[in-house]
């Protein structure tokens, strides 16, 4: 090779590897801006990284907008949307709200035609072409929060100007900033005009409309109907307290699928003249609605019920009362007042002590007095502190909440929460199609099993599906998310619960193929296994049980749980002094994935021998505990986690329960102290998980003693009634050889 080639083969290739770095911005004013960054722009394309091409036309469209080459980046963007297509559901949508943009811009630099009348040409080639569902997913794109662009922007300014020169890395990175800040400033006030157009194209929408109730009430109800389609057709309906702008969009989502969107509102939401009351006439009110739909001109006769949490409860509260025109439901998360809140094991909850006036203070939604945490957390740290009954926190907080306090009124699942949702042999007449989704570590996955389990006790032939895996309250009826509260999901478990929404009421109200995901009635997914599994019934997802006693350590120091059953001598002593009222830890773990574990004051840790050989639990823990007590009462918990072979703590699920209402939440048997008992429990929470070799299962067994719940003296007087004065004596517990935790485990038959 000649000399002088070699020789320039050699700079090249140290040019390339010598770092570049790029010039920061010298004034961060808006004029100077607009003609700093195309400059730095086009240095950085002149530069390309060294990447996928994906990365590359990812940072090629934005250096593009910015240098002012609009038909270049229109080019990149429509190369780059089906590399990031590849595993989405819905195509064509990707970064389209920039290609709208670059559009418009070059119809302005080519014709000077003023931006928001070319955005009005691009708009309607780009999001206007789109069909109904697609469109309505691609309007999201535009809930944007300009302020904050805006900060982010500042910061990275502030950080250029202290850096002087920037990275490579550093510079494509302010270019983002600052072209996503000016796309946004352009384009929001521009396309609302646009999307309210759209809208009134593709559907007919009726707001504030009041359906009469038997007993002389209205109900506040939106609706949007397809505007293409003239033929009577199903309704997909959502009943709800929630008063806000989500209101309008359900209805719209499922015109855009097809259906007639109802959203109806507790009476008293909205428009609705009388006085907000949640849950006692919900029911009543849904199936006036549902008769009231069921006769319109549009209304091909059938309703399907959908929703989560609350509008959860009103589905199951409709179904308790039932009608002609009601052929299915999908609650998704839902609630089960008495069961969940606002008492979980008969437990008064304090999180949800501010729900009620967020709800009932006025026609929308109390959002600033229901957020402010500090406030709330400071109320119950007070009461905490003060030995205070738990009846006077309305008293400590200075403002009425009267509903609250009639719940509390009610601390036995007696006929004022059983006439809300199906109780027994109501559930044998539920025979329409039954869809529910939560998650393992939803915040009512215990009302949704309870749904369930009562479900198929009294009627084993019903059509009720049930879909679980590791999603919280919100995956559970909006979308899973990659990462929760630390772990990381299986890819399969990803779940978009709002498409699996409409291909349920396809098939059960135009008689579309069943969903894919329901190929039994429990659908779970098998968290660290990367897969789903299915079952006829909650007992076929474990076909066995482990028994792991809890065996104290002599020393005190590690206490294990073991297979074996320890000495018929061995006893436990567990003390709480309730006079006390440090701080201590909530019965729910905050993250799934911890690297510690923090034992609690008022209980003990227990540990497991490591697996010789992977094992997965699947389904509802169980537990036994022996002991003698010297009071008459005391509210227990016991979390379930799995400690990894390095040595991380996974949070599999947990109980909370009054020990005087474990045998049945609708009567109180209360201890007798002195005696030798025996409490019998179950999880409702269940779990799905494979445990590798060399993990070990923990369990925390401890007394449920902090600010955010009822504190249980153990008197047997009405908990909510006791104060200070009633601990003056600490609450004993000794554990008997007999207390173990069941665990249900699926393992592999042989072949």
């Amino acid at each position: 090779m000649p000399r002088a080639l070699l020789l320039t083969l050699l700079l090249a290739t140290l040019a390339k590897a010598a770092p570049a770095d790029f010039a920061s911005p010298a004034s961060e004013s808006p004029q100077a801006l607009a003609k700093a960054m195309p400059v730095l722009a086009r240095a950085l394309l002149k530069d390309p990284p060294d990447e996928d091409l994906a990365t590359r036309l990812g940072q090629r469209f934005r250096l593009q907008l910015v240098s002012g080459d609009f038909l270049g980046a229109v080019a990149s963007l429509r190369e780059l949307r089906p590399l990031l297509e590849v595993n989405s559901a819905t195509k064509g949508i990707t970064f389209l709200q920039y290609e709208a943009h670059a559009l418009a811009k070059q119809a302005q630099a080519e014709r000077g035609t003023p931006y928001a009348e070319a955005l009005r040409g691009a708009f309607e080639r780009t999001f206007g072409a789109l069909e109904d569902p697609v469109a309505l997913d691609a309007r999201g794109m535009f809930r944007f929060d300009l302020e904050r662009a805006r900060r982010e922007l500042d910061t990275r300014l502030e950080e250029a100007r202290e850096a002087g020169r920037l990275t490579r890395a550093q510079a494509v990175e302010l270019v983002r900033h600052y072209q996503v800040h000016q796309v946004f400033q352009e384009l929001l006030p521009a396309s609302e005009p646009l999307w309210a157009q759209d809208e009134a194209r593709r559907y007919v929408i009726e707001e504030d409309v009041l359906v009469p109730t038997p007993d002389g009430a209205r109900v506040s109800v939106t609706l949007a109907r397809p505007r293409r389609t003239q033929a009577p057709l199903p309704t997909a309906m959502s009943f709800t307290i929630y008063a806000n702008a989500f209101n309008k969009q359900e209805a719209v989502r499922s015109a855009a699928h097809g259906f007639v969107g109802v959203t109806a509102l507790t009476r008293g939401k909205r428009n609705s003249p009388e006085a907000p009351v949640p849950f006692e006439h919900d029911g009543d009110d849904a199936i006036a609605v549902i008769d009231w739909v069921s006769r319109q001109p549009w209304s091909d006769g059938q309703v399907g019920m959908f929703g989560g949490s609350y509008e959860g409860f009103t589905q199951w509260s409709a179904a308790k009362r039932g009608h002609p025109a009601l052929k299915a439901i999908m609650p998704s998360v839902p609630v089960a007042p008495g069961i969940d809140v606002p008492m979980q094991g008969n437990v008064f909850q304090g999180f949800f002590y501010r729900w009620p006036r967020y709800v009932t203070l006025d026609k929308g939604l109390a959002d600033a007095d229901y957020f402010d945490g500090a406030r709330w957390d400071a109320l119950h740290e007070r009461w905490y502190t003060s030995g205070e009954p738990y009846r006077a926190l309305e008293r400590l907080d200075g403002r009425p909440n009267p509903f609250f306090q009639r719940w509390l009124g009610h601390p036995t699942y007696d006929a004022y929460w059983r006439k809300m949702i199906p109780y027994r042999q109501e559930f044998a007449r539920i025979r329409i199609p039954v869809l529910t989704t939560t998650g393992y570590y939803d915040g009512c996955s215990l009302s949704a099993m309870y749904y369930l389990t009562e479900h198929l006790k009294h009627a084993p032939d019903a059509r009720h599906y049930f879909v679980i895996g590791p999603y919280d309250h919100m995956g559970g009826q909006h979308a899973s998310s990659d990462e929760l509260m630390g772990y990381r999901i299986d890819p399969v478990a990803r779940l978009d619960v709002h498409a699996l929404r409409y291909q349920w009421l396809e098939h059960v109200l135009r008689q579309g193929p069943l969903p894919a995901l329901l190929k039994d009635r429990v659908n779970y997914q098998v968290m660290g296994a990367n897969t789903w599994k299915h079952a006829p019934d909650l007992a076929g997802v474990s076909n066995g049980a482990v028994e792991l006693f809890l065996a104290p350590s002599a020393t005190g120091t590690l206490h294990r749980l073991t297979t074996a059953a320890p000495a018929a001598s061995t006893r436990q002593r567990l003390r709480v002094d309730f006079k006390d009222r440090s701080p201590g830890p909530h019965y729910e773990p905050s993250d799934i994935v911890s690297k510690t574990l923090e034992a609690p004051r008022d209980g003990v840790v227990y540990v497991g021998e490591p697996l010789t050989q992977a094992l997965e639990v699947s389904g509802l823990f169980s537990g036994r505990l022996d002991f003698v007590t010297n009071k008459k009462d005391f509210d227990f918990y016991v979390v379930l986690y799995e400690r990894t072979a390095k040595g991380e703590y996974v949070y599999l699920s947990y109980v909370l329960q009054r020990a005087s209402h474990v045998e049945e939440r609708e009567k109180r048997r209360l201890l007798v102290p002195g005696k030798r008992q025996r409490l019998t429990f179950q999880s409702g929470r269940m779990t799905s998980r494979r445990l590798e070799v060399g993990s070990q299962v923990v369990a925390v067994v401890a007394i449920n003693k902090h600010a955010q719940s009822q504190l249980n003296l153990g008197t047997g007087k009405d908990v909510s009634d006791e104060r200070l004065a009633d601990a003056k004596t600490p609450l004993d517990i000794t554990f008997l050889p007999g207390s173990r935790l069941t665990l249900p485990v699926w393992r592999q038959p042989a072949p």
